[in-house]
């Protein structure tokens, strides 16, 4: 049996269920990560404002730095580190890591440990 729900639309449903259960305050924000097919993007966001406090993209030329796709594993490590340094920089120091619907693995797992070992705790 062929399904009718695409990759993308059921990657939005478990998505909005992983939101019911995660949530950023002032005190510990969300890290969300979103991997399209060439880019890797990650923000900070306090949801009780609604505001996002820092950002990071594979397709910035300073995040990126030597490496030849913004889309790999390597970018994806060079992301996590990023959003860490900028969040330590505003004083944030935990935070709540959102997959935003993809599974814990390749580049989604590449920016947490990163993150985490650029002394962002989650």
């Amino acid at each position: 049996m062929i399904s009718s729900i695409d990759r993308a639309t059921e990657r939005r449903r478990v998505h909005k269920r992983i939101r019911r259960k995660v949530s950023g305050s002032k005190t510990r924000p969300r890290l969300c990560v979103y991997r399209s097919a060439k880019y890797l993007y990650a923000q900070i966001v306090d949801d009780s404002e609604g505001k996002t406090l820092a950002a990071a993209a594979s397709i910035e030329k300073g995040v990126r730095g030597d490496a030849k796709q913004g889309g790999n594993i390597e970018a994806a490590k060079l992301v996590g580190k990023a959003i860490a340094e900028r969040a330590r920089a505003k004083g944030i120091e935990s935070v709540v890591f959102d997959r935003g619907g993809y599974l814990y693995h390749g580049r989604i797992k590449a920016i947490a440990e990163a993150a985490r070992e650029s002394g962002l705790k989650f």
